[in-house]
């Protein structure tokens, strides 16, 4: 496990009702679709699909399948959707002598069916599992269940009835829950066809997490994360240009801060705004990275001034952990998250996210016309101390720990801008050559800053092949949103113990589709 559940009940938080009611002018309408187009489909063993799990279309018509005790059907929506489910169920046979029980469970990729709930022994909340059962006393009725689900598939099995009738169950339907559309997408013509739907994945994974907020996963959390948002941001301006549901998010951050000013890792939207007791030293950090990546965008001179003073105060708080001689100082009780793997020492990788975080901070200053006079004393002395103490000029990386040489810490140095373009580039041909392929990484979100730091060292035609392995394996496997983690060397991998309880589509996972826009085309 990466890192432990935070437990700070005795923090207090700001409530600020200027910020928090901006939020709420930015909140924007979700856009339902009803979709009832399904097949009904098997399991079956297929090694070239994740985890050998593959489907397989059946004959015959659902309206005409009288389900008894221990009989069950799964219907395949054909996609990835994020919504309500509903059935109609019906009785034939004799007078309905008993009620109907049945269980039903949705699954994002179909090798979550061949999870047993009960057999579930992960950190995580069983409750996340998306399972009912459910007791109909009356039929014929029409089922509609009050939770939103994230899947494709729906599993429907009878847990009893009675031997004297049969349950029929007809006209399935998802009514989706987006504030997004990506039938107005136009997939660009990019001569690859891999590539291409890489793009429209990444579009479909974005679209999925997009409802009153930058969602990290609608199946599991459902929450908005600072990690997330940022690179769902940088998505949507190549996309969908909600530029207003990214105010939104910030402004929701920006009016629930603790007493010495921090930010939480992730608020709550439901059944009202709250800030989660989760903080996250480099998420705190993005919010600064956010605000000016947005004003790049779309310079909004009223968002600066209400929320320049909050982007201070996080960094305020955050250079107090670097040294007199510019190394930064880590404190387990504000962790560094660079990513899920626990596997590689991250005290380099928040060197270089500190320095990455301080670049934006001061253009934000300058923007705010703020004196950033100290913060650049401090920046410079961040670089020096990586330059002299943290960069090996024989091995051409940067060392982390007690010498270590990690991926992380080479691409965060390279995102930072510690050396120039040919320093950058001679570094990543090291890494490549040196640390490639790549290990001890688990999550698309660490993923992306590798193939970023590829395509910021001008290595084009390396990155491109990294992106179409990565992703383009996730697709192979069959995904139609791409997923919270992924080892292409273990498929079963999962943070939190099995795999029923992983995101299958994940905001970090969408930025293919920012990469293709921004080195690409």
């Amino acid at each position: 496990m990466a890192f432990e559940f935070q437990i700070n009940r005795d923090i207090k938080f700001n409530r600020d009702k200027y910020l928090l009611n901006k939020a709420e002018e930015f909140k924007p309408n979700i856009l339902p679709r009803t979709v009832s187009s399904y097949r009904l489909v098997e399991l079956l063993e297929d090694k070239s699909k994740f985890e050998g799990v593959g489907i397989n279309e059946i004959d015959g018509d659902l309206n005409e399948k009288a389900l008894n005790k221990g009989d069950s059907l799964i219907i395949d929506f054909k996609n990835h959707y994020v919504g309500k489910f509903s059935i109609n169920i019906e009785s034939i046979g004799s007078p309905m002598d008993a009620p109907l029980c049945i269980r039903l469970r949705f699954a994002e990729v179909a090798a979550e069916l061949r999870y047993k709930s009960e057999d579930y022994d992960g950190w995580l909340s069983s409750s996340w599992i998306q399972e009912e059962f459910i007791h109909l006393d009356e039929l014929p009725c029409l089922l509609e269940l009050p939770r939103r689900y994230a899947f494709r598939f729906v599993e429907i099995k009878v847990i009893d009835t009675s031997p004297k009738w049969s349950a029929v169950f007809k006209n399935p339907q998802v009514v989706t829950e987006t504030s997004a559309n990506s039938e107005s997408i136009k997939i660009p013509e990019l001569n690859d066809p891999i590539l291409e739907k890489i793009y429209e994945v990444s579009v479909k994974t974005l679209e999925d997490c997009m409802t009153d907020v930058f969602e990290d996963g609608p199946k599991r959390d459902r929450r908005l994360w600072l990690g997330d948002l940022r690179l769902q941001a940088l998505a949507n301006y190549k996309t969908f240009n909600r530029y207003e549901l990214v105010k939104r998010c910030l402004y929701l951050f920006a009016g629930m801060t603790v007493e010495d000013g921090r930010i939480s890792a992730n608020v709550f939207t439901k059944p009202f705004p709250q800030p989660d007791d989760t903080f996250l030293f480099e998420y705190s950090l993005f919010f600064g990275v956010c605000l000016y990546d947005y004003l790049n965008e779309d310079y909004d001179i009223k968002l600066l001034e209400d929320l320049y003073p909050i982007a201070k105060k996080q960094m305020d708080y955050s250079i107090k952990y670097v040294s007199e001689d510019g190394l930064l100082l880590t404190d387990d009780k504000y962790p560094i998250f660079v990513d899920w793997s626990n596997e590689f020492d991250k005290t380099t990788s928040g060197q270089a996210i500190m320095i990455y975080s301080l670049k934006k901070f001061i253009s934000l200053a300058k923007l705010a016309g703020d004196d950033y006079s100290k913060y650049q004393n401090i920046l410079d002395k961040l670089i020096n101390y990586s330059k002299d103490k943290l960069f090996n000029s024989d091995k051409k990386l940067f060392v982390s720990g007690e010498n270590e040489y990690n991926i992380a810490s080479q691409v965060w140095m390279i995102l930072a801008g510690v050396f120039d373009n040919d320093k950058n580039k001679e570094i990543m041909k090291e890494t490549i050559n040196s640390l490639f392929p790549v290990k001890n990484i688990a999550t698309p979100y660490m993923y992306h800053h590798i193939a970023e730091a590829m395509f910021v060292s001008g290595l084009e035609e390396e990155t491109v092949s990294f992106v179409k392995g990565y992703w383009g394996k996730m697709i192979y496997l069959g995904a139609d949103t791409f997923w919270e983690a992924f080892d292409p060397n273990n498929q079963d991998y999962s943070p939190y113990g099995s795999p029923i309880i992983s995101s299958f589509c994940h905001a970090w996972s969408c930025t293919p589709v920012y990469l293709i826009e921004e080195y690409l085309l």
